[in-house]
């Protein structure tokens, strides 16, 4: 998520560093372990905890905490990351239990400059660091009980929770050295154990988030209570682009419970007792829009307006060989749109937070993927210094790229004005209306093909709203701190910066576009920027999801028309690709592809990269003579390096599949004359359990680094579902979703 990278300003000044391949990041140097607060041990007969950085706690009745960095949304961060701990130090796991962290500067997520929780980057961005956090902590327990024991260091280990002298069979607990682990120097040379030893890493361990959640006892950010807490509502304009003109809160505060009324920002804001009183209360306000800023648009006339479009020539994000000779001289050309809605996050969880901003302090209970952001748009608000703003990260019921800092921002602005600790929570009304959708997107796209059938030249055009870069021009000069010098902040800004143009333009385009990696020798990706003005944000697989459908349904066509089984010419293409050409080999394989399907049901296959795991997808469909379409069976095979539980991957990649199926199959973001359409799940509808496929997960084994799984299996299968349509039926889909709830 891009917010990601306007950095914190917790601490210390920024830097500016050009990173090959990646391109301008700003940031803070990332503190080493070592930098980290350790607690001093402390008199006879208080409590000692042995904490030598600021990821590990070990306490005297042996409990391992584990302070997380990242947000648990369902994905099992406080679980997998508890488990690279727990295997580098040598931890006894039923001792081990995690939390999430405040925000502060060392949590920061170094792959996107600030702490959050987006990308896919959990595992990957904190294996080494936490890996080097937890064998410093035990190498300084060794070493406290080797000093103990008065023996050499090399006659000691430590094995699940204790440390073993080898030669007289002695042994102490984590907890019974903590005093004397707590006064151990730094330890500068950092011995890893090898991956072969691992005993914790890569097994199915049970999830620690688990028995709070069955117990009922979890925390999310809705269930917050604080006393004196009161509940707010916020009504937000009906129409995209419209102000608050008038408003009358009469018949609001005569309401039952209702305590205030009050303009802010975003909209007005309803408080009471209880939400119930808050919404009752928000129904009888009578409130006046001023349309004359009111976006007039209609989703038939974007579309309209977006095919005039791609007929013209856009930015160049890739440009390989001479893609426009080649087509225009070839013999045998191609073509085909590819039409994709905006979408909602549609979250279970309503969005909420919950602020209580007084004059020295501020807190903020929320389910939020952006901490950094969270306490920068607190402290501005509450006018306090960001030392003075604490975040307490709840779970969340869903967030896909949703939990951001603007439910902050409504929750310490309404408790400043009121002086009193307020929960913020949005109807679903409010909720659907006031995303930040998945950008629309229009795909053209052009090949020519050789004799064999093989394509000699591709031409992917895309046009549609940025994810980022509005939120880049609109938001740096707005929240980034003072002290950043007002000229570089315009000069990231600016449209055409080096960070936009070598970050954030690729990103557009996605690795499902800019950086495919079929073998073409001439390959030219443009984009064609039409912001219509439409609130666009992150969205679960970002613009990948969009991307990856666009280019693996073309490519189909292009087996079809080539005469090309779908599988071979993938394969083919993917000669340079070993990584891919595995997944896919082992999903087709799986899926029994080249062998005889059950009666009626046919087989389509895709195959992408994102964030450095590669994912296979075949999708068993059947079509009806009614035309109703049925999932029957996904094989999805994923090589995401090593595995610290594989039931983890299983579950992200099966959770992946039900997203992406919704947006396949059902739920789209439509907008007539200037308001959202859909206000509820009559509208946009879910994945139901009785359409769900079963799914089986391949997961590849691999001996390099963990790469990104939250998101990975959503773009692979709107593609593989209409190729599969099309090898049943020979209906080409183009345009997703396959149902329609609107008259767009």
């Amino acid at each position: 998520m891009l917010q990601s990278f306007l950095p914190e300003t917790v601490a210390g000044h920024p830097s500016v560093c050009l990173v090959e391949g990646v391109g301008l990041l700003i940031g803070f140097a990332v503190p080493s372990v070592s930098s980290s607060r350790r607690r001093d041990p402390r008199k006879d007969g208080e409590d000692v905890l042995f904490e030598p950085n600021a990821w590990i706690r070990i306490s005297r009745d042996n409990t391992v905490t584990i302070i997380v960095g990242h947000s648990e949304m369902g994905q099992g961060v406080l679980t997998a990351l508890s488990q690279i701990v727990a295997e580098e130090l040598e931890a006894d796991w039923h001792t081990v239990k995690s939390i999430t962290a405040p925000a502060a500067r060392v949590y920061k997520n170094p792959v996107m400059g600030s702490q959050m929780t987006a990308g896919s980057t959990s595992v990957s961005s904190s294996w080494q660091t936490l890996r080097q956090a937890a064998a410093q902590a035990r190498q300084m327990l060794v070493s406290a009980a080797a000093l103990k024991w008065g023996v050499p260091l090399a006659e000691c280990r430590a094995s699940r929770g204790r440390v073993l002298h080898l030669p007289t069979e002695r042994q102490l607990t984590y907890g019974e050295l903590v005093p004397e682990a707590a006064k151990q120097p730094r330890v500068r040379k950092i011995q890893f154990k090898g991956h072969e030893s691992f005993n914790i890493v890569g097994k199915r361990m049970p999830r620690l988030d688990t028995p709070d959640k069955t117990r009922g006892m979890a925390v999310f950010g809705i269930d917050v209570q604080i006393p004196d807490l009161l509940v707010a509502t916020v009504i937000h304009s009906p129409m995209i682009g419209a102000t608050l003109k008038w408003f009358d809160p009469s018949h609001a505060l005569r309401s039952p419970g209702v305590s205030h009324v009050l303009q802010i920002p975003s909209g007005l804001a309803v408080v009471a007792d209880t939400f119930w009183q808050a919404f009752r209360g928000a129904k009888a306000i009578k409130a006046s829009w001023d349309e004359k800023t009111v976006l007039e648009l209609s989703s038939k006339d974007l579309w309209g307006r977006w095919r005039h479009l791609g007929e013209r020539r856009g930015r160049i994000l890739r440009n390989d060989g001479n893609t426009l000779r080649e087509i225009s001289r070839a013999d045998k050309i191609i073509e085909a749109a590819y039409e994709l809605p905006f979408q909602a996050h549609a979250c279970a969880e309503p969005m909420n937070c919950t602020a209580h901003a007084q004059p020295h302090r501020c807190d903020v209970w929320a389910p939020i993927q952006t901490q950094g952001m969270a306490q920068f748009t607190a402290a501005r608000i509450a006018r306090l210094p960001v030392s003075k703003v604490h975040v307490h990260t709840t779970f969340m019921g869903g967030a896909f790229g949703r939990r951001g800092p603007d439910l902050v921002a409504e929750a310490v602005t309404i408790s400043k004005s009121i002086g009193k600790a307020v929960k913020v929570v949005w109807s679903r009304e409010e909720d659907m209306r006031n995303d930040f959708f998945r950008p629309a997107s229009y795909h053209l796209m052009k090949a020519s093909l050789n004799n064999k059938g093989l394509p000699v030249a591709w031409l992917h055009r895309i046009v549609g709203p940025p994810t980022f870069e509005r939120f880049l021009e609109e938001a740096i000069p707005a929240v980034f701190p003072d002290w950043m010098p007002k000229a570089l902040r315009s000069a990231l800004a600016r449209p055409g910066s080096i960070f936009i143009k070598n970050f954030i333009t690729p990103k557009l385009a996605g690795e499902g576009a800019a950086g495919i990696t079929y073998s073409i020798d001439n390959v030219r990706v443009e984009y064609l920027r039409d912001d219509p003005g439409i609130p666009v944000g992150p969205w679960r697989a970002v613009d990948v999801s969009t991307n990856t459908f666009a280019v693996e349904s073309f490519l189909d066509e292009i087996a079809n028309s080539g005469g090309h089984d779908p599988l071979d010419l993938r394969l083919e293409l993917l000669r340079d690709s070993p990584k891919l050409s595995r997944v896919l080999a082992v999903a087709a394989d799986s899926a029994g592809w080249g062998r005889p399907s059950p009666e009626g049901i046919s087989r389509g296959l895709s195959v992408h990269d994102f964030h450095g795991t590669a994912v296979a997808t075949v999708a068993q469909v059947s079509v009806e003579h009614d035309g109703k379409v049925k999932v029957h069976r996904v094989v999805c095979a994923v090589d995401c390096g090593i595995v610290i539980n594989p039931g983890i991957v299983e579950a992200q990649v099966v959770g992946g599949i039900a997203f992406g199926l919704t947006a396949t199959l059902k739920s789209k973001v439509t907008i007539r004359n200037g308001r959202v359409e859909q206000i509820n799940f009559d509208s946009f509808p879910l994945l139901r359990m009785d359409e769900m496929p079963k799914v089986k997960v391949i997961i590849v084994p691999s001996s390099r680094s963990p790469s990104g799984i939250g998101e990975v299996s959503v773009p692979g299968i709107a593609p593989a579902v209409t190729n599969a349509i099309f090898a049943s039926s020979g209906r080409r889909i183009r345009r997703l979703p396959l149902y329609t709830h609107s008259t767009d």
